[in-house]
């Protein structure tokens, strides 16, 4: 049961008071039940009741006497077996208010007297109490307020009011007037006091002024530090609070009821009134949204703005940011008078990380133009944790403004690499730094980094930039890095790639290829070529031939390395361009360019190399000694000893024909007779011997065909006698049923059968007979080709390739030829006719 259920009431006689409670909820014929009736006074003592309390709890109850006692009551005051009473306080001054302060689970009692304030803890067992002070109020000057003040209690004198907590006096206010009543309501202090001086209007006592012994009724809002309402009564008997609104009960019998008025209205009013603090602090008491709260604090500064205070009106819009579109409080602003105020905004918009870039280059150009410097480095390193800014547009502008070291400083502490080394490198000219700074920088960055300044620091610091790059190209490992190595192991950049790094800088370039070469044999091909190129111009370009000579040795120790077998063209090209002579003819002789080394040689008319050259790659290509009697025949020089030689060559290998040679020597004024003499009486000696040799071989073939021919006629005329005993393929004796053929071989029938392809041929004599055959018909194809084979001599400008041709086709093979024709036979008759003949077999049976 609430205490807004409970109705305490007492009757007094002139024997005794008693305390009736009733119980609103539950009726009795039509009226609330009374659940108990009790003495007010124990004892009986002769005294009055000046004021009593019930605890919202309904625990507890406590009765003032006019005496100076207090009576609490512990327990279920609604029932008489659940409830103790007893003397809690004995005094000499009437007791004029009480109140119950419960705080968790600790519960106070204020007693006030017309002389003293004290407190009692009720939740111990002796009831302990404290005075809180020597003065004290009137009956109905005391109250308790709510949590929004902390639910202090407070007492009114005639000068001020006074608020106390359970162990101490709080603040005061000065209100003057006698205070009449004390009453508090929905965070307002309501006060009822007469007042000697000419009192306000009233509206509900006419519109003339009303002076002394009027009642006048404040309400205070002590939270806002303002008057909410002030108005002049007749005579107020009481102020009650029910069903939302005030009542106020006057001695003529009206009751006046007073309501708030809603939240924003009460703004309007301050607002017209350009009351903004208060209605500031009014719309926070009120919880207003944070929606609310930023339109009042966007008026305020406008208000503010607008009256010229801009330092007052930059607070107020700082309170807006969040809510207000930022551009609304810049373009106020923007004017150079006014450059501080918009900085303090701006800063705090930064704080609350709701800035974006352009409010990043706003302050720091604000900073800039203060030259306020110890303010850009706190806002620059004021947020370690967070950045509440948009740090690359903070570095652009700062490197604008010349702010270097600020413009490095976040750069680096926010990993903005590029930034960091544009502005050691471009501006600050910083280069050691710079390069330190790629040491440290994780592979990917570095190698990135490296490929885009590496030529600026090539320039400025050769020999660290090298260094780095070596290390960058083998295995990397940044500076500083406490992990041991091999942890980032297949790092390693492409050495090839950082070769135009060092344009301008031969020595260092040299000394990187050199190094990559050695720690890695498998570099890129760039790099041997690069290498290469290198030393052979250093080789080029030498004066002292010491240093030539090494130059030169180093130079054709990285030719025979292997390594160009792929670029064989790109290194020849280099060694030609430096006129490298030892290496082109080392590449010659790799690739097999005989006749290359040996026209290296004529251009510089080393007769001796030509031969050698000839000695040694004569039997891999034969037409070098054509090519060397050629050269010496058109040198005007006395060349007949490297003539004698090349010729004694040709000679033995049978390379060209005697008249060739002839013509060939014939173009040398110098060669006589003498110089191929022994040539060509050698010559015409073999080619005797030859002839002689090709004569037996025409007698030895006519004898032959002379023999073919009678065998012929012999077939045709007289009979063929079978005399074999033994079969040709089996070699056993011969039966019947036999074969035989014209050729003289005999088969057993069972055998020719087994073995035979063809019932019409020898199977002994087969073979070579279709060699024959063979032959024949090629040379009929043949002869269709000639008319074909002249037209293309004739249409073709190469009619070498057209020879050579036919020459792989076998058109020009030799053939033998029957002369001696019979009268009135043509030649193909007779030959056909003759083939015909050699190749028939007839088969007969025995």
């Amino acid at each position: 049961m609430g205490p807004s259920k409970l109705l305490c009431a007492f009757y007094f006689s002139l024997l005794s008071e008693k305390v009736k409670v009733w119980n609103l909820e539950k009726r009795d014929g039509g009226n609330p039940l009374c659940t108990r009736i009790f003495p007010a006074i124990p004892g009986n003592k002769p005294t009055v009741v000046s004021c009593l309390t019930v605890h919202e709890n309904l625990n507890f109850m406590a009765i003032g006497f006019a005496d100076g006692s207090v009576v609490l009551t512990k327990g279920d005051i609604t029932r008489d077996r659940h409830s103790k009473t007893q003397i809690l306080h004995e005094g000499s001054y009437p007791v004029t208010g009480l109140a119950f302060r419960q705080s968790g689970k600790t519960t106070h009692l204020f007693v006030v007297t017309t002389e003293n304030i004290q407190s009692y803890l009720l939740s111990v067992k002796d009831y302990s109490h404290l005075e809180l002070d020597t003065h004290g109020c009137g009956l109905h000057c005391s109250s308790l307020s709510d949590p929004s003040q902390d639910l202090q209690f407070i007492v009114a004198g005639n000068e001020c009011v006074y608020l106390y907590q359970p162990d101490e006096r709080g603040p005061c206010f000065a209100f003057e007037g006698q205070k009449l009543i004390v009453h508090w309501y929905r965070g307002y202090l309501i006060i009822v006091s007469k007042d000697r001086k000419t009192s306000p209007k009233s509206e509900f006592a006419g519109n003339e002024a009303q002076n002394s012994d009027k009642q006048v009724l404040n309400i205070y809002d002590l939270c806002n530090k303002f008057i909410a309402y002030s108005s002049v009564f007749d005579d107020v008997v009481d102020v009650l609070a029910e069903w939302g609104s005030l009542y106020v009960l006057t001695r003529d019998g009206k009751i006046h009821v007073l309501q708030e008025k809603d939240a924003q209205t009460k703004l309007e009013m301050l607002f017209r009134k350009n009351l903004f603090e208060m209605a500031i602090n009014l719309a926070k008491s009120h919880h207003l949204d944070s929606d609310g709260l930023s339109e009042i604090f966007r008026q305020y500064g406008d208000h503010l703005y607008n009256k010229g205070n801009h330092d007052g009106a930059i607070q107020q819009y700082i309170r807006t940011i969040g809510k207000l579109e930022p551009s609304y409080v810049i373009r106020k602003f923007l004017d150079a008078q006014r450059i501080h105020n918009l900085t303090a905004y701006l800063q705090t918009l930064h704080l609350q990380s709701l800035a974006n870039a352009d409010h990043t280059t706003l302050l720091l150009n604000c900073y800039t133009k203060l030259k306020d410097s110890t303010k850009l480095e706190e806002f620059i390193k004021a947020s370690e944790s967070e950045v509440r800014f948009d740090v690359e547009t903070a570095i652009k502008v700062l490197r604008q403004a010349g702010y270097y070291s600020h413009a490095v400083y976040l750069a680096e502490k926010h990993d903005h690499h590029e930034w960091y080394l544009k502005i050691q490198l471009e501006d600050i000219k910083n280069y050691q730094e710079a390069l330190h700074y790629i040491g440290k920088l994780p592979f990917d960055q570095a190698e990135s980094n490296m490929k885009r300044y590496g030529k600026i620091l090539m320039h400025h610091v050769p020999k660290e930039t090298t260094e780095l790059l070596k290390n960058l190209c083998t295995d990397y490992q940044p500076t500083g890095d406490s992990e041991g190595p091999g942890i980032l192991e297949g790092k390693k950049a492409n050495s090839e790639e950082f070769i135009p790094v060092f344009a301008n800088n031969s020595r260092e370039l040299k000394a990187f290829l050199e190094h990559m070469t050695e720690v890695q044999s498998d570099s890129p091909q760039g790099v041997y070529d690069t290498l290469l190129e290198l030393r052979l111009q250093n080789w080029a370009h030498e004066l002292d031939e010491q240093i030539k000579e090494k130059l030169h040795d180093e130079a054709l120790t990285l030719l025979k390395s292997g390594r160009f077998k792929t670029v064989f063209d790109k290194a020849l090209v280099l060694c030609q361009m430096h006129n490298f002579k030892d290496g082109v003819l080392y590449l010659y002789e790799q690739g097999k360019l005989f006749q290359q080394i040996m026209h290296y040689h004529m251009q510089n008319e080393q007769y001796k190399k030509v031969i050698e050259v000839c000695e040694l790659y004569g039997d891999q290509e034969a037409c070098l000694w054509e090519q060397a009697l050629g050269y010496f025949a058109r040198k005007e020089e006395d060349c007949k000893e490297y003539i004698a030689a090349v010729l004694k060559h040709i000679e033995n290998k049978n390379l060209m024909p005697p008249l060739l040679v002839v013509q060939t020597l014939a173009h040398n004024s110098t060669a006589t007779l003498s110089v191929i003499k022994d040539y060509l009486v050698n010559k015409l000696q073999k080619q005797s011997c030859q002839i002689e040799q090709d004569g037996q071989r025409i007698q030895k073939y006519r004898e032959e065909t002379t023999r073919i021919r009678q065998e012929i006629e012999e077939l045709k005329a007289s009979p063929k006698i079978f005399q074999k005993t033994k079969c040709s393929i089996c070699t056993s004796a011969l039966e019947l049923p036999s074969v035989h053929f014209l050729c003289g071989h005999s088969f057993h029938q069972h055998c020719f059968e087994s073995y035979s392809e063809s019932d019409s041929e020898c199977p002994t004599c087969m073979p070579e007979n279709r060699k024959v055959m063979d032959m024949i018909r090629a040379q009929e194809q043949k002869r269709d080709l000639h008319d074909q084979f002249q037209h293309q001599l004739k249409c073709s400008n190469d009619g070498f390739s057209v020879v050579a041709d036919y020459f792989g086709r076998g058109v020009f093979n030799k053939l033998t030829l029957i002369t001696d024709l019979p009268l009135g036979k043509s030649a193909t008759t007779i030959e056909a006719g003759l083939q015909r003949e050699l190749l028939m077999h007839t088969k007969r049976s025995t």
